[in-house]
């Protein structure tokens, strides 16, 4: 996989860093006796840009590797909002510019699920499996709604992304990148975003799309996510639903070895990791707060506990997610594939 989007020299460890240039192309090493090396497609939330999976690229070394600038995000913060179907369409678009034999693993959280939705639906063609986290689908109540758009105010002050940020546990160059990138969202393109996935943002014709679907959500969410996995079961009966204990939102970024280790288990045999836990087992979460300026929920929760979680499974918290701001691809970290003897097959 070669692009012209990530054909320029990466930056070097070390130096400065603007949050819009982390590379969307990431080439895998083939394993040994695969002819072929399967790609994985990350999208990323309403709140962070595609530096955010950053964890997930270092764990996943030995699969090509796509994290798009999403409209509106990123690189790509002057363009203008256009809707959920163009946003599918432009990652279909470079699925298809990149992606020579197969179909790709979608993997998506909150905005990011919404759109892997409207991708398999419209492309079924080019999604071999698909897994969404902290997607509310079916939209948001009026009191989160009149919530969101009054934080609208805020998303232009260095402080209150600061304030995210620690409490999402980022720090030093972290909570710079996430400030910085977080200035840079546009009010009209939030309110844009918001009143395309406040009605609920199932699409249409997602019977489409017969491939496997996990849709999962951390515990500790807002439940209005895990109330939208009745009407996602409607569209696609197929669909696997569990919820993950102990976790928020941006647990991909809150405990980092666990999510590498859930997905790695779902794409390599369509297994399901022992943690998860069928949603009628649990109740939802009370008590949680709307989100700050993105419909679905990127950051509730986030903002009233820092994430203890990682360290509890041995991750260093400074530093952690960005490895230094060095954003070079890098060799999968062994320790984050790991055997489940216990785990509940599909």
């Amino acid at each position: 996989m070669t692009s012209a989007k990530d054909s320029g020299p990466k930056p070097a460890q070390g130096t400065a860093r603007d949050a819009t240039d982390y590379p969307e192309v990431h080439p895998g090493r083939a394993a040994e006796g695969r002819r072929q090396v399967p790609t994985l497609v990350f999208l990323h939330g309403g709140n962070v840009g595609n530096w955010s999976w950053d964890p997930q690229v270092l764990a996943f070394g030995d699969f090509n590797i796509l994290t798009l600038h999403l409209p509106a995000f990123g690189a790509r913060f002057e363009e203008t909002w256009e809707g959920l179907e163009s946003a599918a369409d432009d990652v279909a678009a470079l699925i298809a510019d990149e992606v020579s034999e197969g179909g790709v693993h979608l993997v998506g959280i909150s905005l990011g699920g919404v759109i892997a939705l409207h991708v398999a639906a419209r492309h079924p063609e080019l999604v071999d499996s698909v897994l969404i986290t902290g997607a509310p689908v079916t939209g948001a109540s009026a009191t989160a709604r009149a919530f969101h758009r009054m934080q609208l105010k805020l998303i232009g002050s260095e402080w209150y992304w600061r304030f995210q940020a620690g409490a999402y546990g980022m720090v030093d160059d972290e909570r710079e990148l996430f400030a910085e990138h977080g200035v840079k969202l546009k009010p009209e393109n939030m309110r844009a975003i918001m009143n395309d996935l406040d009605p609920g943002g199932l699409p249409g014709n997602l019977e489409a799309y017969q491939g496997p679907v996990l849709a999962l959500v951390g515990a500790k969410e807002p439940k209005i996510v895990q109330k939208s996995f009745a009407a996602l079961h409607e569209k696609l009966p197929q669909a696997i639903t569990r919820v993950v204990p102990g976790m928020h939102h941006q647990w991909n970024i809150e405990n980092p070895i666990l999510f590498n280790s859930v997905l790695r288990k779902w794409i390599a045999d369509g297994g399901l990791h022992q943690i998860l836990v069928d949603p009628q087992a649990v109740k939802p979460a009370r008590g949680a707060k709307p989100a700050p300026a993105e419909a679905p929920a990127d950051q509730s929760q986030a903002a009233e506990e820092s994430m203890g979680a990682a360290d509890e499974a041995g991750q260093k918290k400074t530093g952690r997610f960005t490895a230094k701001l060095d954003f070079k691809k890098k060799q999968p970290q062994q320790g984050d594939r790991r055997e489940d003897p216990a785990d509940n097959e599909k």
